[in-house]
């Protein structure tokens, strides 16, 4: 591998409850086996998938195809073909059938090198596909924010009771400019949005409370927004009856990590309601080094 560098790539995609079309993007994916899919992980209530993938990249720039891009355009193909999101409905919200991509580099390979595979699949997405992409993070000119596209957008605001989110929910005029692809959306398809950032961990924390309110408060006091712990993004989501979630994003593990989260929610609960129960926390992902041994195992047995 002396001349090859590790690249992650995350798709969440909106929808867990359609099994074929879950099987027609994994296929799509199997077509570029360089590029493994180490995890996936499925929630119903959410009605929401994420995919990790991982590749190799060439240390020098090249004009030859990568793997994992290849594949990731092939998924989002597939999922825009299979899957219609006027008829979506989860308590996680979403902005298109492809949610979100996040480029990840792994061990000595830039940013600066997954931020350009991220480029060049948006724009293969907005012009071939014809789908309204945004990019953020090192992806984007400005180093804009994905939390900053979301508020812009209208992403953490539910449209339905139960505080779910239900059909498109983007006007098909858009308020923001997109990257890629043209300025209007098809409500069957949403948009994409797609960056390049350091390695993220995400958190989940159930909470055994029906009082949605209550725990929007918690998760505004424990996110850097709200005044509370550096690097984390954190908010409230319905997950089944009477239980709640803190969903977090942990931006610096290194300097913020779950059990840090998980010890300041368990304290912020007991001053909402000292009755009130917090459950233990749960990655959705597995660990940066965890995922790198994964798919070295998956290159000696593919």
């Amino acid at each position: 591998m002396s001349k090859w560098m590790l690249a992650c790539c995350k798709v969440y995609i909106s929808e867990s409850r359609n099994k074929v079309a879950m099987s027609s993007i994994e296929q799509a994916a199997k077509q570029f086996p360089r590029a493994a899919i180490i995890n996936k992980f499925e929630d119903d209530t959410y009605n929401r998938v994420g995919y990790t993938l991982v590749s190799e990249l060439p240390s020098e720039p090249c004009t030859c195809s990568v793997p994992l891009k290849s594949a990731v355009f092939s998924m989002v193909k597939s999922a825009l073909k299979s899957i219609d999101f006027e008829l979506h409905s989860g308590s996680h919200p979403r902005l298109g059938v492809v949610d979100h991509i996040c480029f990840h580099p792994l061990g000595s390979t830039s940013l600066d090198q997954t931020a350009g595979i991220a480029r060049s699949l948006a724009s293969d997405i907005g012009s071939i596909l014809q789908v309204p992409t945004f990019l953020y993070g090192g992806a984007h000119k400005e180093g804009r924010t994905l939390d900053s596209i979301r508020r812009e957008l209208g992403y953490f605001k539910p449209n339905s009771s139960g505080n779910e989110w239900t059909g498109g929910t983007i006007s098909e005029t858009l308020t923001l400019i997109p990257d890629e692809g043209p300025p209007h959306v098809d409500r069957t398809k949403g948009v994409v949005v797609i960056g390049s950032v350091p390695w993220i961990d995400n958190y989940n924390i159930p909470v055994f409370s029906a009082d949605i309110s209550a725990i929007r408060r918690i998760a505004k006091r424990i996110s850097e927004r709200g005044g509370g712990l550096p690097s984390v993004q954190a908010m409230a989501l319905v997950h089944g009856q009477d239980i709640i979630e803190v969903a977090c994003n942990l931006l610096d593990p290194s300097i913020v990590g779950g059990e840090l989260v998980q010890r300041e929610v368990e304290r912020l609960a007991k001053e909402e309601d000292p009755d009130m129960t917090v459950g233990k926390g749960y990655y959705t992902d597995m660990s940066q080094e965890t995922i790198i041994e994964s798919y070295l195992k998956f290159k000696l047995n593919p």
